[in-house]
């Protein structure tokens, strides 16, 4: 870990809602004029669309059902380690991007003069000079295996993660709206990456600091044939801290500032859905704010 060059990584696998923490530390940055380098997760796949998509259908062809997105054999988990070590020891190194639309393989383009098309990646750039802090999100941010460990570099690891059955509604919804998959396909990607789920996405939960675990209040048994997606009024937050007095975190105070906020352990604060998004800036505010505040 870095005291001068800090690193906050947000884990959570797809449809999980890490969307929703990015927000909140957007806001955070723009409140507290911070700078930081923005590093999406999926720039660390391996492979682009194209090719990822030729390795499953020959992954399956030779009787492998289980390759994924989430696994070592799709990323590059050697440079998530060798990125975040770097940035910690210099406020540098190298940083790429994977370009998800037509936008922004224009804006991209653009600005590099490339020719790239969604679905590809750009070339690695430098990092420029004078961030303040590293923010990493995406699917791997404190992963760890027997020859590599990013979370080691990371100072501030951020969880976020629904009960599975609410994860899968979410996961089934999205894609079939956004991108017009089958209930079918969208079953089996779910099927094909639980190997790499369990192995290599649940453990980091295990090295966050904080979770933010969504758990809904309304019958979620049977995922796949759920009509809707429980709005947030109808669950509940389980906010997790690893080890409260790391950052001196105010239990007594953040119950009265978040209605209807209760504690169901000692480490374990409990907050309304709708209310996810506030109770995040409150409790990261003051974190990022001393990190910075010391570095040295």
């Amino acid at each position: 870990m870095s005291k001068k060059h800090p690193i906050v990584a947000v884990t959570g696998s797809s449809g999980a809602g890490t969307s929703t923490v990015k927000r909140a530390f957007e806001n955070i940055f723009r409140r507290e004029s911070i700078n930081p380098v923005i590093i999406e997760g999926d720039s660390l796949h391996s492979l682009d669309r194209m090719a990822f998509r030729e390795e499953v259908k020959k992954q399956e062809a030779a009787g492998n059902m289980s390759f994924s997105h989430f696994g070592p054999e799709a990323n590059h988990f050697d440079k998530i380690e060798e990125m975040f070590k770097s940035y910690g020891e210099t406020g540098g190194g190298k940083k790429r991007y994977y370009i998800h639309s037509e936008e922004e393989a224009v804006e991209h383009n653009a600005r590099l003069g490339t020719n790239h098309k969604p679905g590809e990646f750009t070339p690695w750039e430098d990092i420029a000079e004078g961030s303040d802090l590293m923010f990493y999100e995406g699917l791997h941010g404190l992963v760890k295996t027997d020859t590599i460990d990013a979370s080691q570099f990371v100072d501030l690891g951020v969880g976020v993660v629904p009960v599975v059955n609410l994860e899968w509604i979410q996961k089934i919804h999205r894609d079939n709206a956004e991108r017009g998959y089958s209930a079918e396909a969208i079953v089996d990607t779910i099927l094909r990456r639980m190997p790499d789920y369990v192995n290599h996405i649940t453990p980091q939960f295990s090295r966050t600091d904080i979770n933010f675990q969504r758990v809904a209040t309304v019958d979620t048994s049977n995922p796949f044939i759920a009509r809707e997606i429980p709005t947030p009024d109808e669950s509940f937050v389980i906010i997790r801290f690893k080890d409260p007095k790391k950052f001196n975190t105010n239990f007594p105070e953040l119950l009265s500032m978040i209605d209807g906020s209760f504690m169901s352990r000692p480490n374990n604060l409990v907050v309304p859905g709708g209310k996810m998004g506030f109770a995040m800036e409150i409790i990261l505010t003051p974190i990022i704010h001393d990190m910075l505040t010391n570095k040295g």
